[in-house]
């Protein structure tokens, strides 16, 4: 089966994370966001230091939901990094994971207009990319469709039966969003499943064969 064809059977993504304690990282991400099986974790397969070069988001549908996901996360071993504000775009903030994943709860609205919950309306990886033409043409050649492009500034796939999305960011604009230094190196702890095949892309996020 070709990659275009691979792609166009199934675009479900999978992300594990690596975690000293897998197991226990695992109960503490369920606490904090219950999302079931849309997470995997796995044992460090390598060091890594500072910025490991991606964001996982969660879009939310008002900012009480934010604040009622980031306070239960705060329970269960995750750090503000940034608090969450209102902004031009919207309302949230940017939180770290007992693994070292840092996370941004968002919304696109600036008030409640329901009763809080902590509901979920989507999970996007965004990955920090050197070069985001490149590594966006890197990502069609093996299958995927873009769904939303603006230049060297951002891209996103068209992911319709993935629980996760998957988009690009530059590597620099991705650290200045999460709050952190934009230096880093080692592992990048994480590995995206997908139907993509196995490979690392240009640079050097690991994807496994679903």
């Amino acid at each position: 089966m070709t990659n275009t064809a691979a792609a166009a059977a199934s675009t479900a993504l999978d992300v594990t994370l690596e975690a000293t304690d897998p197991t226990a990282v695992a109960a503490a991400y369920e606490a904090a966001f219950g999302l079931g099986d849309q997470l995997s974790f796995a044992p460090v397969s390598a060091p890594s230091e500072g910025f490991r070069g991606f964001i996982m988001s969660l879009v939310v549908a008002q900012p009480g939901n934010a604040d009622s996901l980031i306070a239960g996360a705060l329970q269960h071993g995750f750090t503000v990094i940034k608090p969450a504000k209102k902004s031009f775009w919207g309302y949230g903030g940017v939180i770290q994971g007992p693994d070292g994943t840092i996370w941004k709860v968002t919304t696109s609205e600036k008030k409640d207009t329901a009763p809080v919950t902590r509901d979920v309306d989507s999970v996007v990886l965004l990955l920090g990319v050197e070069d985001v033409k490149a590594s966006k043409q890197f990502y069609v050649a093996r299958g995927l469709t873009v769904s939303k492009s603006f230049g060297g500034k951002y891209a996103e796939f068209d992911l319709p039966d993935s629980p996760i999305k998957l988009a690009l960011y530059p590597r620099k604009a991705a650290a200045k969003e999460a709050g952190v230094p934009v230096t880093g190196s080692g592992s990048h702890g994480l590995v995206v499943t997908g139907p993509l095949g196995a490979f690392a892309d240009p640079d050097g996020f690991a994807w496994a064969a679903a």
